[in-house]
Order: structure tokens, then C-alpha cells, then sequence
């Protein structure tokens, strides 16, 4: 397992602790669609929390509830919650373009 120095060190952009209200959408056959939640973000991905667990690698969407805006992600890892159930996603944008998530990054520049 890497450590934590080496995992900082490959963070393309740092992380905003943040709760959002999303939906996920597989692009599976059977294709779920679940309320979920974004609990951290940066420019390139997110750390989610869904009520399912896409395979690592897939395809999903992402709708922003506040912006009605939807994204295609990747899925890179996937762990459940003991707690409640939920699994942890952590996901990375296909196109960080623009800023999806409609907030200001560490060390960045409003636009």
C-alpha cells in the first residue's frame, strides 16, 4: 500500500471537504440511478457515497443537484461503509475542464 506522503504527492489538486447531493447512474446494462452524496472533491475526482458498488473501472454519471449538470466519471476505487451500508467511491472525472463541482480549489484563481 502506498503511503500517505506518496499518495499526497500524486494529487493532481487538493481536496475540498464538501456535502452534496448527487445521483449516480451506471452505464450498466440494468443501469442503477441512486441518490448519493459527494463528501470530497478536487478538480480531477471526488470521494462519494452511494447505496451500490460499480465495479473499479466503470462508467458513471454523476448529476449535480444543484446545477443540474451531469458529468462522466470513472470509478477507481470502491469500499463499503460498515456503518450504514454505503460504499465509498472514489472517482475521477473524465473531462476537468470546467469546474464541476462550482467551488474555489486551494491554490487556484477565481475565474
Amino acid at each position: 500500500m502506498a503511503s500517505t506522503r506518496a499518495m499526497i504527492e500524486r494529487r493532481r489538486s487538493s481536496r475540498v471537504p464538501i456535502r452534496v447531493s448527487v445521483k449516480v447512474l451506471t452505464g450498466e446494462a440494468e443501469g442503477q440511478v441512486a441518490a448519493a452524496e459527494a463528501v470530497s472533491v478536487n478538480r480531477y475526482g471526488a470521494l462519494l457515497r452511494a447505496p451500490f458498488r460499480p465495479e473499479v473501472g466503470s462508467r458513471i454519471e454523476v448529476l449535480h443537484s444543484v446545477s443540474n449538470e451531469v458529468r462522466e466519471f470513472r470509478v477507481i476505487s470502491a469500499r463499503e461503509l460498515r456503518k450504514d451500508g454505503m460504499f465509498e467511491l472514489g472517482v475521477e472525472i473524465f473531462h476537468p475542464g470546467r469546474n464541476f463541482w462550482g467551488v474555489q480549489f486551494p491554490g487556484e484563481r477565481p475565474a
